[in-house]
């Protein structure tokens, strides 16, 4: 028996990073379909819906202050059958983007949740990445102040390549940690992808941070850390 088969359908939906032509058919499809579009800020999703000439659409504030209340009337819309697409300003939905707890309260509830892929920082920075990626770990954003310290040697110590996420006014800081915790280690920073000032520079921690001093840079940064591969010479004896 399918016990969804009575409630509407929550569709996570990916959106351009920045360069509207990355918006798939689907998802452009999926957006003229809903009967409601929960949004991470209204204002950014109306200008993405003009351009692609989809109108009438119910739009619902959906970010971190306002998560319950908002869960609760998408959920209450489920039950009565409707379909809701969940958006953000940009990229995939719940990767380091408000979108998780709605899919778990759907799931709980429960309701058909299906994704329409498309961008996503980290995939995007990845596939122009240099650097050894036969497999990665995922930080996102590290935590501003409890616990930062902690995480930072623990994902030293699992000897893979780390990618984290980084906002403009706190680059200078996570490079100098990681310098601190992974001395040695090749660094590469995808910065404004399909902007218009997007950037990609590789070098080492010391070099990225001379390189950004001093700068007014914009946009997200996906920080992708590889450990350094010398091995700590054996004493001798």
């Amino acid at each position: 028996m399918d016990d969804t088969a009575a409630t509407g359908t929550l569709y996570i939906v990916a959106t351009p990073l920045g360069n509207l032509e990355d918006i798939t058919l689907r998802a452009i499809s999926t957006l003229q379909s809903v009967d409601t579009i929960a949004c991470e800020d209204t204002r950014r999703t109306s200008i993405l819906l003009r351009h692609f000439g989809i109108e009438g659409k119910k739009l619902l504030s959906y970010h971190a202050f306002n998560e319950n209340r908002a869960i609760q009337i998408v959920m209450k819309l489920l039950e009565n059958g409707s379909s809701v697409a969940v958006v953000t300003d940009a990229g995939t939905p719940a990767i380091s983007d408000p979108g998780f707890a709605m899919v778990r309260a759907a799931f709980e509830l429960p309701a058909r949740v299906i994704p329409v892929p498309g961008p996503s920082a980290v995939t995007a920075a990845l596939s122009a990445c240099p650097l050894p990626l036969h497999n990665f770990f995922f930080a996102g954003f590290l935590p501003h102040k409890k616990g930062r310290k902690s995480k930072l040697g623990y994902l030293a110590s699992i000897a893979s390549t780390v990618v984290f996420y980084e906002a403009p006014g706190r680059i200078g800081r996570l490079l100098e940690e990681i310098d601190e915790h992974f001395p040695g280690a090749d660094v590469f920073i995808a910065r404004e992808i399909t902007k218009m000032h997007e950037e990609y520079v590789r070098g080492s921690a010391t070099e990225l941070l001379e390189h950004f001093t001093g700068k007014k840079t914009r946009g997200e940064f996906v920080v992708v850390v590889h450990p350094t591969s010398r091995k700590p010479e054996k004493e001798k004896g």
